[in-house]
């Protein structure tokens, strides 16, 4: 399934006006926060605090919808079907929690980083420790794979080795993988957050408009002409209870889900599903969401840039709505492609074989869906994801080793100019780094959600029980929690070794089951540490640190009228996440 998008002169104009207009939008935000004042890390890192809520939701989604999503999470969803939209829809708990929990302190504690706010509620070695894990899974989890699905997506679209008059072979991929890593981190160099984050402000809109389009022209095609006739397709063939699309669901379910047949139209799914076990959806906040959406460096940095407490509040929620809307753009499509060809999972000869192809789904859709002049709307949206993602990794893990390692251990009285260039310099380093490991992901045969999936579930559960409890619990001490993180560190690697060497039972073999057993290890052992040594000091488990039900900023920042009540909104996107996990479990 190599396709190559033949794109027109239209094509490529939408194209470089969004190229063109969010390089303005970066340049002007990064050169009026030059020309107001000199530079310091406040403003590099973290945008000077001035952010309103709508750039911090915007932002935070943008930031976290990546290639991860527009290639890996559209052949997730071609193999697999609706389960893998629970990623998405679970993730509106986490930020209800965040909202109403754990936003009041951690923007109260007016920190740089995640790790700056643990050392301050546990002790330094936890946030060397931590510090060093986020360096680590920046390049890997994130940089890494997002420059590589972007490399291939471009690739496709240009295809490098004729347009060099090259001969057939992987340098046009690595090329391409080197491009799409400097044109997405050139700004991230230039301007620090600011000019990120509004970029980020208008990639969210270009993504949803793009991303959109491509579900509305996929079920046009599938519906002749006709959207609800494709619906009424798209939902019958997924069904798979009948020709192809059944037998194509019985080659892979012994081997993809460990049972006879699978449900593509459910969000609940048996225990020894490869992706999303029904322990996935339930209980992702606790051994992933925790990590990845308050503790996530290059997520909550845009948190901490709020402009003040209901800007933070208010983005977050915000962030729900579109996270809910995420699945209509980067699921739906892996249903249409399945709907029109069912034959290539029949044609792979294992899962891994068809994972590889079924990466390519979403750039093979908009080559045979979407009219000739929309195409360059569409590459925009996925070059979109790139570069918000990449830009916001940069900043978060420069940030990370600007201000956690070199200002606090090597020179604490560094002035605001050196941090600044030092940031500069070390977005350049980790560019580099990402691309070379960019380079050598596309020697692999991975599948790209499953690829990030197995590394979240390996970084996430120990510091999510850590902070989960010290939140909550203010006897727990330093010395537990970091006893507790190394531990679970140790068990995630012997349940690896386990998995890998075919010794687990299959509850062990997903990815979600590891998480949930290695977050349930730690729970325990912290708990059961945090009883037996030293409790916590008092300036430890201070109202910017703990959560405490009765302190002030528990009700700041709520908003003081309907329309802009922080409460309403927030209740509403819960209920219209019930609604959407209730009609892919129980009516269709």
């Amino acid at each position: 399934m190599q396709e190559i998008i033949s794109l027109q002169l239209t094509d490529w104009g939408f194209f470089f006006a969004y190229f063109l207009i969010i390089s303005l939008v970066g340049y002007l935000a990064g050169q009026r926060q030059k020309s107001a004042v000199q530079t310091s890390t406040e403003d590099y890192f973290l945008a000077g605090r001035s952010l309103p809520w709508y750039v911090v939701g915007s932002s935070y989604i943008a930031a976290n919808i990546s290639t991860e999503h527009f290639i890996g999470l559209v052949g997730a969803a071609f193999i697999y079907g609706i389960a893998v939209a629970t990623g998405e829809w679970s993730t509106v708990i986490a930020f209800t929690f965040m909202v109403w929990i754990f936003i009041p302190f951690l923007f109260s504690a007016k920190v740089f980083t995640a790790p700056e706010f643990l050392e301050r509620r546990f002790n330094r070695q936890l946030r060397v420790f931590f510090a060093t894990v986020t360096v680590i899974a920046n390049v890997f989890a994130f940089l890494a794979p997002v420059i590589y699905g972007g490399g291939l997506a471009l690739d496709a679209i240009l295809d490098i080795n004729s347009l060099m008059g090259w001969e057939p072979g992987p340098q046009g991929r690595y090329v391409a993988i080197a491009l799409i890593g400097i044109l997405a981190g050139i700004w991230a160099i230039w301007g620090g957050l600011k000019s990120v984050a509004w970029m980020d402000f208008i990639t969210i809109m270009v993504m949803i408009i793009g991303g959109t389009s491509v579900t509305v022209f996929g079920l046009l095609a599938l519906g002749d002409g006709d959207v609800l006739n494709g619906i009424s397709v798209m939902l019958e063939r997924n069904r798979a209870e009948t020709g192809i699309w059944s037998s194509a669901v019985s080659h892979i379910s012994e081997e993809a889900i460990g049972t006879s047949g699978y449900d593509r139209l459910s969000v609940i799914q048996p225990l020894t599903h490869q992706l999303v076990p029904w322990t996935h959806w339930i209980l992702s906040f606790f051994y992933i969401g925790l990590w990845y959406t308050v503790i996530n460096q290059f997520l909550i940095q845009r948190v901490f840039a709020a402009r003040d407490m209901y800007h933070a509040r208010m983005g977050i929620t915000f962030a729900g709505y579109l996270k809910l809307l995420l699945p209509f753009i980067v699921v739906v499509p892996g249903l249409i492609y399945f709907a029109m060809h069912p034959q290539i999972i029949l044609g792979g000869s294992s899962i891994n074989d068809i994972r590889q192809t079924a990466d390519q789904t979403y750039v093979a859709l908009v080559s045979e869906v979407i009219p000739l002049g929309l195409k360059g709307l569409l590459i925009a949206a996925l070059f979109g994801a790139i570069q918000s993602t990449v830009s916001a990794v940069l900043t978060s893990t420069s940030a990370v080793i600007t201000m956690d390692f070199y200002k606090r251990f090597y020179a604490p009285e560094a002035d605001e100019k050196s941090l600044v260039k030092l940031g500069r310099v070390t977005t350049f380093v980790l560019l580099v780094s990402a691309i070379a490991l960019g380079i050598w992901l596309s020697t692999q045969k991975i599948s790209l959600f499953a690829y990030i999936q197995e590394l979240f579930t390996f970084f996430a559960p120990p510091f999510s029980a850590v902070f989960l409890l010290g939140t909550f619990w203010k006897r727990l001490g330093g010395s537990a929690a970091l006893i507790t993180v190394c531990s679970g560190f140790a068990f995630g690697i012997g349940i690896k070794v386990l998995v890998n060497t075919g010794s687990a039972p299959d509850i062990l073999i997903p990815y979600a089951n590891q998480g949930v057993i290695n977050w349930l290890f730690c729970m325990f052992l912290c708990v059961a540490l945090g009883k037996l040594l030293a409790p916590a000091r008092p300036e430890q488990v201070t109202d910017d640190l703990t959560f405490n039900i009765h302190g002030l900023n528990i009700r700041e920042g709520l908003g003081n009228r309907w329309y802009n009540s922080v409460t309403t909104w927030s209740g509403l996107c819960i209920l219209l996440m019930l609604g959407f996990i209730g009609l892919f479990s129980v009516y269709l």
